[in-house]
């Protein structure tokens, strides 16, 4: 599959709605609507997704669209083993995080996420990475997404598994298990682990 190709059809629904929303005659809006829906049925064959399925995940927006924000953290043990949480929805292994909230600050956010599946409170020391999803090998998915990774701290060192992942456990930087490609990517894993090894807390961004 051509990513590059997925990455065009998401511009074409964004400019789809952008004209939606700005437009001022109903034959701007018909060929708009046409086109979004065009974008909406090569994303489903592209994407083996059903196509009711993502025109319920991906309504047309009623404000401009932008991207989603995924937050990851990365905390480690004192043997600098890499904390890692068990997905119910695939059965491998991420970074603890998810999508940020509304209401929520990007710190607040992986706060709660770590709280929520970990059971351990910790501080976000740093923001270590902008990962632009677009630019390193994930799957395809139909959102466009930006990751935020925060290296954190914990202040409390009882792990209590959330009920929506499968486990949690340490791992050494060498012994990764299969990972939820979807959420975080072994490269970038190691980026974030050598940033914070060599104390390098310039943030990467792509």
């Amino acid at each position: 599959m051509n990513i590059d190709f997925i990455f065009e059809i998401q511009r074409l629904k964004t400019l789809a709605e952008t004209g939606l929303l700005y437009s001022t005659n109903e034959y701007d809006k018909e060929r708009y609507t046409e086109l979004h829906e065009m974008s909406l049925r090569w994303m489903s064959y592209l994407t083996n997704n059903p196509l009711e399925q993502l025109k319920e995940l991906l309504p047309i927006s009623k404000d401009y669209p932008t991207a989603k924000v995924d937050l990851r953290g990365l905390l480690l043990s004192e043997d600098k083993k890499i904390l890692l949480v068990k997905e119910s929805l695939d059965n491998k292994w991420a970074l603890p995080g998810g999508w940020a909230d509304v209401g929520f600050s990007p710190k607040e956010g992986i706060t709660k996420e770590f709280k929520e599946e970990t059971g351990l409170d910790v501080i976000p020391e740093r923001l270590l990475a902008v990962f632009d999803k677009k630019m390193h090998p994930h799957p395809t998915q139909a959102f466009y997404v930006y990751k935020l990774a925060f290296y954190c701290t914990a202040t409390s060192f009882t792990i209590s598994k959330g009920f929506d992942v499968l486990d949690v456990q340490y791992f050494d930087i060498d012994n990764l298990p299969e990972l939820s490609e979807d959420r975080i990517l072994k490269s970038q894993i190691e980026l974030l682990y050598q940033k914070v090894m060599s104390l390098d807390f310039e943030p990467y961004v792509d």
